[in-house]
């Protein structure tokens, strides 16, 4: 299987990932019925993106042309 290359099936894998976020954030608080933890989730998910993008595109873009991310760790 190769690369994803066509811009419609890009943009329909991102509205999958939003469909799946939007229902996990649902069933977790239907669980604990919380708004605490709704909070301290959306924060979790706010930091991960952040630290994604600056990991993978604020390095090699701005920090460092030369050097390329090939995983995280």
């Amino acid at each position: 299987m190769g690369d994803l290359q066509n811009p419609k099936w890009m943009y329909r894998k991102g509205v999958l990932f939003l469909v799946l976020l939007c229902i996990s954030i649902f069933i977790i608080l239907l669980e604990t019925r919380n708004w605490k933890i709704a909070l301290l989730l959306g924060l979790i998910v706010w930091a991960a993106a952040r630290l994604y993008y600056f990991l993978f595109y604020v390095i090699e873009k701005y920090v460092d042309p030369q050097y390329k991310f090939e995983g995280i760790v």
